[in-house]
């Protein structure tokens, strides 16, 4: 094997993150854990849209991680990090409760938690290929 070869073809990405997964839908600096929850988290936050931009938060490079822990009763906590385009963005005090209702209803979820961070800030380069196809942008 070169260092050019693949180690995972088609189908056993299918495998490890589903039939929906399109790599030019996924942005660059995203961190999301193995959990089967964590994408059924993703699926649900790519339903959420910032309402200034025509692009879901999730390929828009908002989110930057998603975990899932374990919780004693057989149920998952999941704790996302995100950020939002501007610190002056008008829905700053919603978003949160948008991304947990969004969660929330996927079965196996016991809380959700949601940070916001600025460090680093956002910007165009976080955002998917297809959300830069979207708005006609090419960085």
């Amino acid at each position: 094997m070169t260092k050019f070869d693949h180690v995972a073809d088609e189908e056993m990405v299918k495998n490890a993150v589903g039939d929906e997964f399109d790599e030019m839908a996924e942005p660059p600096e995203v961190e999301v854990s193995d959990h089967p929850i964590a994408r059924a988290a993703v699926a649900a936050l790519r339903k959420v849209f910032d309402p200034e931009i025509p692009v879901n938060i999730y390929e828009l490079g908002l989110i930057y991680k998603i975990d899932v822990t374990a919780a004693e009763d057989g149920k998952s906590d999941v704790y996302v990090e995100m950020t939002l385009t501007s610190p002056a963005c008008p829905v700053a005090q919603e978003m949160p409760a948008w991304v947990q209702g969004a969660i929330f209803p996927i079965e196996g979820v016991r809380h959700v938690d949601v940070d916001i961070v600025w460090d680093p800030s956002w910007d165009p380069s976080k955002m998917a290929e297809t959300a830069k196809l979207q708005l006609n942008m090419f960085v």
